[in-house]
């Protein structure tokens, strides 16, 4: 390591202190006691040295693509913005420590301009060759605006500038590099968010206490390597050679060899099969034989936003347990949804509890294993706070998009730009789908030639700049299911009753959480006449409940039931999450009226698992009753669809009624396609009909701007909270739920769960340490409910400050975050006692859920 070099601390124009006393951050002792943390020159080394480590950890070819030589100075330079006098002046101003020497001279110093270290970054670099500036000025999350030159009085002038300069001139001495080549605006992007997590685990606790003179020491590079592996930068210890076989038990269908022998380079890869065909495992095995070639560094499987169901995280797991090495650093994985390796792992400073990246969906991305949403991916795309931190995060790996439909009103525009960014960054996309239009194909593999549509299992393919390829599967099973649509829900209602009794595994699938709740209280106020079992699964209930509700119906519902099901009939009534995230099979279906892609989704869950037939009742047969309006009604007059016309337009539940109201029955998978093309192909429309088509574009073209505008480097960059409310169109709340609070006569908070399960939050952090600080949030995110904005209760941040050190609570105008007091009756109160909402009654009950009811 090189010595530190001396500079001057005066110039020749008025004395400036020395650029070894400016101050990087400060340290927090306590309320009383605040002292320096490290210089800017200290922490910078670091944090070159922390991406050094982190690079030499990526595959050689993944370097060569994206990690050229020079990154980690570009990572360690990005602080020469806080070598400004304002800055210098505010974090001295903050020491009220004896050991900072008062009267130092800072020059020009204005902190009324309230410009950001970040700017300044950016500027000191405005001479430099394309992408720099930005790259090192966004490392706080988000562009900044540029507000001068670098000799501006107001960034402090020539001699500010000059030593600013002389920082990088020492950093590339000491790490024996120059500045790197940009190639393009998304390996700036993969840059910025590298940078960003460089910073991030230099900023950690690991450091706290660094001075320059323990750079040079010789165990100082073992803390390096620590800090990056606890920030679970580490390579995964994988089994080599599985078979298919060895790794999910049974032997492959065609399609599913067929997968991993097409997807042997990065690229597009499109999966189109029929519901329960193995669509997954394809897509864990292909990602498997990249980890195994070194093509790939790990795994994101991306599921429908908010529907995502805790036993996918199982099965990833399960199947994690298999390929990896059982001394391996991920063996026990650093999973999306876990709450163990929020526990386990620490990523720096805003990986923190209470920072927003502690929070397990967007940490996920940057893990080597992760189930996630779509949604958190989509956000590598867009210009939004920490968007190209996903980018980065997700560069090299194999990313599983699930479930892509083809009724799409937002993420079209979005998800096609997000397939040609991983494309760029080295990923293998594996797509999944059992219903896409040639269109929605054509869009995701960016083609403008005109593929196939009538060939059905396929799989599609564009490899690096190679045309797309079609490769058609052999696959000659089908099965036919009744279907029946109904208008009269009481109807319906006894039907299911009586299909209960006779010993089936009935499932109802409604739209929304809402119709479900009302279903479920329908259904059990008459049960008990029909000695029959009841319950139902939706995304508002607690976790730590929901977890458990999951467990206890697939245990039913699932492959491995058997003499289970003989036992009782059953009626088990939920939302999305039960066609999309379980794996579960149902004797009966009653669905509300859907869009066709759904609707075969739905159908899937019928007779799923063949082990089961033998424990199915005496003449049941595979079939499936479809809630509807009438078809005139439907037709002619607005609203007939009723809240389903929230979710889904009305358009196209229209076209898919007109399909399949006199549908006696439809064959699997052969009418898939047919169907699908029918649904969505364009067509001159008249009356009502005509109306909502209109309704339909304009919102599409309204979004597909919106995205547009996000997807554009020049747009103002969107906080997270409204990336989200914009794109995904509902915003969502994590809600806790408290039986009771009260301080303790040390100044602990004591919070009771519903549950009985207490937690006691110290009064000083510091006294328990970061491994419990981190036990305790995960805790506290167990016992939170998810809900859109509209129904979370009112948002008071002063009462919520007890908080602070463990949950993200964002900020007055944007906070994802609510907790409540739930009294014995079930309702909310605010947390001082005032009523939980305006327009609700806010309640919780373990039956049904998250209640809002409208006052």
């Amino acid at each position: 390591m090189l010595k530190r070099r001396s500079f001057s601390s005066t110039g020749d124009e008025m004395p400036l202190m020395r650029l070894t006393d400016c101050v990087a951050k400060t340290i927090k002792i306590s309320d009383d006691l605040i002292i320096k943390g490290a210089d800017v020159l200290t922490h910078c080394l670091i944090t070159g040295m922390v991406a050094k480590e982190m690079i030499k950890r990526q595959p050689q070819w993944l370097r060569d693509l994206l990690y050229p030589e020079g990154t980690e100075l570009l990572a360690a330079v990005h602080d020469a913005g806080k070598i400004f006098p304002s800055f210098q002046k505010k974090i001295h101003k903050a020491l009220r420590s004896p050991e900072f020497p008062e009267g130092q001279e800072l020059g020009i110093a204005n902190p009324v301009l309230n410009i950001r270290h970040e700017a300044v970054s950016h500027a000191t670099f405005y001479n430099y060759s394309r992408f720099i500036p930005e790259i090192v000025g966004r490392h706080h999350g988000y562009s900044p605006e540029s507000t001068g030159m670098p000799d501006d009085e107001i960034f402090g002038g020539a001699h500010w500038q000059k030593m600013r300069l002389e920082l990088v001139e020492y950093l590339k001495n000491a790490l024996q590099t120059d500045l790197p080549v940009i190639k393009s605006a998304v390996h700036a992007d993969v840059l910025s968010g590298f940078l960003c997590v460089a910073d991030w685990i230099s900023s950690g606790a690991a450091f706290e206490n660094i001075t320059a003179e323990m750079i040079g020491k010789p165990d100082f590079y073992n803390q390096i390597v620590s800090a990056v592996d606890t920030a679970g930068f580490v390579k995964p210890k994988l089994k080599k050679g599985l078979s298919f076989k060895s790794a999910f038990g049974f032997q492959p269908r065609e399609i599913q060899l067929r997968l991993f022998e097409i997807a042997d380079d990065s690229g597009i890869y499109i999966l189109e099969a029929p519901m329960g065909l193995g669509k997954t495992e394809a897509a864990l095995y292909a990602a498997y034989k990249a980890l195994e070639q070194e093509r790939a560094t790990g795994i994101y499987f991306a599921l429908p936003t908010q529907l995502t169901s805790n036993k996918i995280y199982e099965r990833m797991n399960k199947f994690l347990s298999i390929i990896l090495e059982d001394d391996g650093p991920h063996r026990k994985s650093l999973l999306l949804h876990g709450t163990a390796w929020l526990k386990q792992s620490e990523m720096g400073e805003e990986g923190l509890p209470g920072r927003s990246w502690f929070s397990s969906p967007k940490r996920g991305l940057l893990a080597p294993f992760a189930v996630g949403t779509i949604d958190q991916a989509l956000m590598a795309a867009i210009n939004v706070k920490h968007g190209f931190v996903r980018t980065f995060g997700l560069a090299g790996k194999v990313v599983i998009l699930d479930e892509v439909h083809s009724y799409d009103s937002y993420t079209g525009t979005l998800l096609n730009e997000l397939v040609k960014i991983l494309k760029d960054i080295g990923c293998t996309v594996i797509i999944l789908s059992a219903t896409l239009t040639e269109k929605r194909r054509r869009d995701l593999l960016n083609s403008e030639n005109q593929l196939s549509d009538k060939i059905y299992p396929l799989i599609s393919s564009v490899k690096k700049n190679d045309p797309p390829e079609e490769y058609r599967i052999d696959y000659r099973e089908q099965y036919e299911v009744q279907l029946k649509v109904v208008v009269d829900q009481s109807w319906a209602i006894h039907e299911a009753l009586n299909r209960a009794e006779s010993g089936q595994q009935v499932l109802w699938i409604e739209n929304t959480v809402d119709e479900a709740q009302q279903m479920l209280k329908k259904i059990g106020a008459m049960a008990q006449n029909y000695g029959i079992e009841y319950g139902l699964l939706h995304s508002r209930f607690l976790k730590n409940e929901r977890e458990l509700k999951e467990n206890y119906w697939v245990n039913i519902y699932g492959k491995n039931a058997g003499e289970k099901r003989k036992t009782c009939g059953r009626i088990l009534v939920g939302t999305q999450v039960l066609e999309q995230s379980l794996d579960i099979d149902a004797d009966f279906l009653i669905t509300r009226l859907c869009p066709t892609d759904m609707l075969f989704q739905r159908l899937g869950r019928l007779w799923r698992h063949r082990q089961n037939d033998p424990f199915r009742p005496s003449g049941s047969q595979r079939e499936a009753i479809i809630l509807s309006p009438d078809i005139n009604d439907a037709f002619l007059k607005d609203g007939a669809f009723e809240k389903s016309g929230y979710v889904y337009s009305p358009y196209v539940l229209c076209r898919t009624l007109e399909i399949w109201k006199d549908l006696p029955e439809v064959l699997i998978p052969q009418q898939i396609p047919d169907l699908i093309e029918a649904t969505y192909e364009d067509r001159d429309e008249s009356g009502l009909l005509s109306l909502y088509k209109d309704d339909l574009i304009k919102k599409r073209e309204t979004l597909q701007r919106l995205a547009i505008n996000g997807l554009s480097r020049f747009a103002k960059t969107l906080p997270e909270t409204k990336a989200s409310t914009r794109y995904s169109e509902i915003e969502c709340i994590d809600v806790l739920l408290i039986k009771s609070k009260h301080v303790d006569s040390d100044g602990s908070t004591h919070l009771r769960f519903i549950n009985g399960t207490d937690l006691v939050m110290p009064r000083s952090i510091k006294s328990k340490g970061k491994k419990s600080q981190r036990e305790a949030a995960a805790l506290l995110m167990s016992n939170t409910v998810t809900v859109p904005e509209r129904l979370a209760p009112i948002f008071k941040l002063s009462q919520m400050t007890f908080l602070k050190d463990y949950v993200y609570l964002g900020d007055e105008e944007h906070s994802p975050f609510r907790a409540v007091i739930v009294q014995p009756d079930g309702e909310f109160s605010g947390l001082g006692g005032e009523e939980a909402h305006e327009k609700y009654r806010l309640l919780y009950n373990d039956t049904i859920g998250y209640i809002a009811v409208k006052k």
